[in-house]
């Protein structure tokens, strides 16, 4: 109803729970003719009495029993209300929408979405997969908050951070010929047909993970694509080619294929973490405080293969 304020209803209440105006005004820590006053005006606002009162007591009428009941509602809605509001401004309730790529999986920053979790359990978040491409062109029309890339595009309003550097590594087929490799270079992989990732996935994640290859004069080869690194790597088991990859991309590739560092090359590929750069909501602040960062090349992840 119009003109009714909370305040009314608290001063209702302390007169409702003691029944004596002058106790309910210590209380409030207001003067008795002010309490008065407001319940007036409570009682004009309403259209109704809400207090029976005589030289000796007071007392609810009907209607001011009703209030008593659905006032206490009313204050806890609004309290609740009013932190919930509190709570979103914060950053510690609400949704974030994160994308990320699945080669980051084996790596520490989707772990920061457990302690993200852990710390700010109000706030529900949506994980979404798909390419590096498609990441940054959901955050750009607003579908994401956030999202964890490889080595993305450049667009504008996207702010990209870097996270994890890390080399490229071989991958073989277990029965290569060169499988027993202790180390190769881009030149002697030059050859060999690739199984690799479409370009769509991302432009410059493309051409970063080509570039021991064109760095030794080589034109790569590709005979095969697949869609995700899993895909790639069982592809190379199965000896359909060759490949280049992130070294994390290779920690759940099977036991059928052999990772061989690389070297004579400076190439590596970053793990960054993107948003756009007109978003300053704590909650997005909040998750972005709590990444790992480990920007020195190479720092996070180990050079040498594994058999």
């Amino acid at each position: 109803m119009d003109g009714v304020e909370l305040r009314h209803l608290r001063y209702f209440l302390a007169v409702a729970d003691e029944l004596h105006f002058g106790r309910a005004a210590a209380r409030l820590h207001i003067a008795q003719p002010a309490l008065t006053q407001q319940i007036r005006r409570l009682e004009t606002l309403l259209g109704t009495r809400l207090f029976d009162r005589t030289s000796r007591s007071v007392a609810l009428t009907p209607a001011g029993a009703v209030l008593r009941e659905r006032a206490q509602a009313i204050l806890g809605h609004a309290a609740r209300d009013l932190d919930e509001v509190a709570r979103v401004g914060q950053g510690s309730q609400g949704r974030l929408y994160l994308g990320f790529v699945p080669s980051v999986l084996p790596l520490e920053p989707l772990r920061g979405v457990r302690l993200f979790r852990e710390r700010y359990p109000l706030v529900e978040v949506d994980l979404v997969e798909g390419y590096s491409s498609r990441m940054m062109e959901q955050l750009s029309t607003g579908r994401l908050d956030t999202a964890i890339v490889r080595d993305p595009d450049d667009l504008p309003g996207i702010h990209t951070e870097p996270l994890i550097t890390e080399p490229f590594v071989a991958v073989l087929p277990a029965d290569h010929p060169q499988a027993g490799r202790a180390t190769m270079t881009g030149g002697e992989l030059g050859e060999h047909p690739l199984v690799f990732f479409p370009r769509a996935a991302g432009a410059l994640a493309h051409d970063k993970n080509l570039a021991p290859l064109r760095e030794a004069g080589c034109r790569p080869r590709i005979v095969q694509e697949g869609n995700t690194w899993t895909t790639i790597m069982y592809l190379v088991a199965e000896g359909l080619g060759i490949t280049i990859a992130p070294r994390s991309a290779t920690f759940t590739a099977p036991a059928s294929v052999r990772i061989i560092p690389l070297t004579e090359t400076d190439a590596d590929t970053t793990i960054s973490v993107a948003h756009r750069t007109d978003d300053d909501r704590a909650l997005l602040r909040n998750f972005l405080a709590l990444l790992p960062r480990a920007t020195a090349p190479h720092a996070n992840i180990d050079r040498s293969a594994e058999p």
